[in-house]
């Protein structure tokens, strides 16, 4: 007994541990949260943008909510601090944003303002800040107030552009997982343990809702709820790594390039963003209506499948990093931003010469494409009317 209590205090066991306990309770959660979503009919709204054809439950981000916090907060962790306290009150405003926007809809301004208010509490309570930009673009120490804005800017930037990349099945859960393992890792190599429990406790809540996110019979999204506190989790543990290696010339620890570590591990849904907002810029359309002109739409209207375009696109963040990894230390952070941009610049390329061929190609998904919307829509009609008989 003594040794298994002794093996309860070692952090690298609670790590282990919360990351099981994660995925345990997401796994018993959401077969619950699907039975009375149908009881209740609480169900994805289908529309013209929509990549599914099926009536889906769309509250998965309460078993993620729930799994992540529960996991976490099964250790006391003496360096955990104020931060993540702070975080866990912004996490609840934007959980219960994300349970109405899921149920009820949202205006986009309405979202806005609580979601700025929800990094405020961090941001100033916590004075988590960006204080430092590395010499990117010649700057380097940040005064306060252009610290709130630079650093509420980023909140509100990653936490949406995280909701963006939710379009496609395992998508924004996988990229979740992935993004929140690399933190883990970053954050255990500066003894930050208990930001590694709160990564890994994250990991095990997605790990667990994928298995249903890509499940035939029993499929659930994420919803807003999921994406919001994803997203705001990601931003969080992005802005931390940042500010923590602001002293880098005084800790071997440290690196002297940590905002565009963070760019790269964030790099998918950042071009999804840009890109996206960039066209409809061009275009003469409002940057915040939507559209389906993401690059995993176009996967899918090309004929990939959603497991596939997930694979793609995750390929794709994963050669980033490991590029970033091997290659930046031979050159400048300046160099190393400009690289990123002509990565960028590349990226649009290739979403655009792909979105040309789409009308070219009769894949397996092409119920997608522009042709077939009204009738997919129609289906989906079909299938709500049915599913309401049955109910009464």
């Amino acid at each position: 007994m003594k040794q298994f209590i002794s093996l309860l205090s070692q952090v690298e066991f609670q790590i282990i541990i919360s990351f099981i306990v994660s995925i345990v309770i997401t796994m018993t959660a959401i077969p619950v949260i699907i039975n009375i979503s149908k009881l209740k009919d609480l169900m994805a709204e289908i529309d013209i943008r929509s990549s599914h054809d099926e009536l889906t439950p769309t509250l998965g981000g309460v078993a993620i909510f729930a799994a992540t916090l529960i996991s976490y907060f099964l250790w006391k962790i003496p360096s955990e601090g104020n931060e993540i306290h702070l975080a866990v009150s912004s996490l609840i405003i934007l959980f219960f944003l994300g349970i109405k926007d899921d149920i009820l809809i949202l205006s986009p301004k309405k979202k806005l303002l609580i979601q700025i208010a929800a990094s405020l509490i961090l941001i100033i309570l916590g004075d988590l800040r960006i204080t430092n930009l590395y010499g990117l673009l010649g700057y380097n120490s940040i005064s306060y107030l252009p610290g709130v804005i630079i650093t509420t800017f980023i909140f509100i930037v990653l936490t949406n552009a995280v909701n963006l990349i939710d379009g496609i099945d395992g998508l924004a859960g996988s990229f979740g997982f992935l993004s929140s393992f690399c933190f883990a890792i970053l954050f255990y190599r500066l003894s930050l343990f208990s930001y590694v429990i709160l990564c890994v406790s994250l990991c095990g809540s997605l790990l667990g809702f994928l298995r249903y996110n890509f499940s035939i019979k029993n499929k659930i999204f994420m919803g807003d709820t999921g994406s919001l506190i994803l997203g705001f989790l990601v931003s969080f543990f992005a802005i931390k790594y940042i500010t923590f290696n602001s002293s880098y010339v005084y800790d071997s620890r440290l690196e002297n390039d940590a905002p565009l570590i963070v760019m790269v591990i964030l790099i998918l849904p950042l071009f999804d963003t840009l890109r996206m907002f960039s066209i409809r810029l061009f275009s003469g359309k409002s940057p915040f209506k939507g559209d389906r002109n993401h690059l995993h739409h176009i996967l899918l209207d090309l004929g990939l499948s959603h497991w596939n375009s997930t694979i793609f696109l995750l390929i794709f963040n994963l050669v980033a990093i490991y590029l970033y990894n091997e290659f930046s230390y031979q050159f400048s952070n300046n160099i190393n931003f400009l690289l990123y941009f002509s990565c960028f610049i590349f990226y649009c390329l290739i979403a655009y010469f792909l979105s040309k061929n789409i009308s070219q190609v009769n894949g397996v998904n092409s119920q997608y494409t522009k042709i077939n919307k009204l009738k997919r829509l129609e289906l989906a009609e079909e299938k709500k009317t049915n599913l309401n008989n049955q109910n009464n």
